[in-house]
């Protein structure tokens, strides 16, 4: 499972290139498709290519908001090591990943801002372990995905956005809630992924967990995430949060943004809905 869901939720993007040299050094999860256009595209990882779960201690994980830059740098830099998938060998790997992370960053730290239109509330909500904890599991990730906190230096191991508007861009719109004054008691998770080193542990469970948290205190009642009919760890995730299905996105609609079908889940937090 090393994409839940992506805004990229997971949103697949189509980029017509001119430059080739970031077209031959790009290989997507799915495939590379190159034509005289140069057109790639991004897919969910597989379920299939996880690695061995290792042990965490718990008591040292920090799930919660942020708006420090550093750490949402990192954020982004795991962002787009799950989102996407590269060829070692490739040509300018380290610019394109740069690049890719600064893409993601700066639009991030927009949505928050408020600057993004639609949006009234947008929140980076992150799972992080401290770097001693992970240093001989993962060189990559220590060196692409950390930064400090009060001293400490820590690695961004899962990230999700809470956005809190009517739609996401190029996804089908949840239904709740309904009538006059209610289009921002509706909010969408997106951009959830947990880094593979550590996945099977829980800690996409948490962070779905926490976002729920988050959303009521905004005064949300109706919570949703798309995710790819075939992404079937996403959909156990999702299901032993607590989320229903609701609608699914015509098949037209698929083909045309040349992407994987998704659902559209559901899950009510106000008032007398568990959490």
């Amino acid at each position: 499972m090393a994409i839940l869901s992506s805004y990229l939720s997971p949103l697949t993007i189509s980029l017509s290139i001119t430059c080739p040299n970031f077209c031959n050094s790009l290989n997507s999860t799915a495939f590379l498709q190159q034509s005289t256009s140069h057109r790639f595209h991004i897919r969910p990882i597989a379920a299939s290519q996880v690695c061995t779960p290792h042990e965490v201690d718990k008591s040292s994980l920090i799930i919660a908001e942020t708006e420090a830059e550093d750490e949402l740098w990192a954020a982004s830099c795991l962002r787009v090591r799950s989102f996407y998938e590269f060829t070692p060998s490739s040509y300018g790997l380290q610019d394109h990943k740069r690049y890719l992370a600064e893409r993601e960053f700066e639009a991030v730290k927009e949505r928050i801002a408020g600057k993004r239109t639609g949006f009234r509330r947008v929140s980076c909500i992150n799972a992080t372990l401290p770097l001693s904890q992970l240093s001989s599991l993962s060189e990559d990730l220590c060196a692409e995905c950390k930064y400090t906190n009060n001293g400490e230096e820590r690695v961004v191991v899962g990230t999700l956005d809470l956005n809190q508007c009517l739609r996401l861009p190029d996804e089908i719109t949840g239904k709740k809630p309904e009538g006059i004054g209610a289009d921002f008691m509706r909010a969408y998770l997106s951009n959830v992924c947990v880094a593979k080193e550590l996945q099977r542990r829980g800690l996409g469970y948490e962070l779905v967990a926490e976002s729920k948290i988050v959303a009521q205190e905004w005064g949300i009642s109706d919570l949703y995430v798309h995710v790819a009919v075939e992404n079937e760890p996403a959909k156990k995730l999702y299901t032993k949060s607590g989320f229903t299905y609701e609608n699914d996105e015509p098949a037209w609609q698929a083909r045309f943004l040349d992407r994987p079908r998704r659902l559209l889940l559901w899950i009510g937090i106000s008032g007398g809905h568990d959490l």
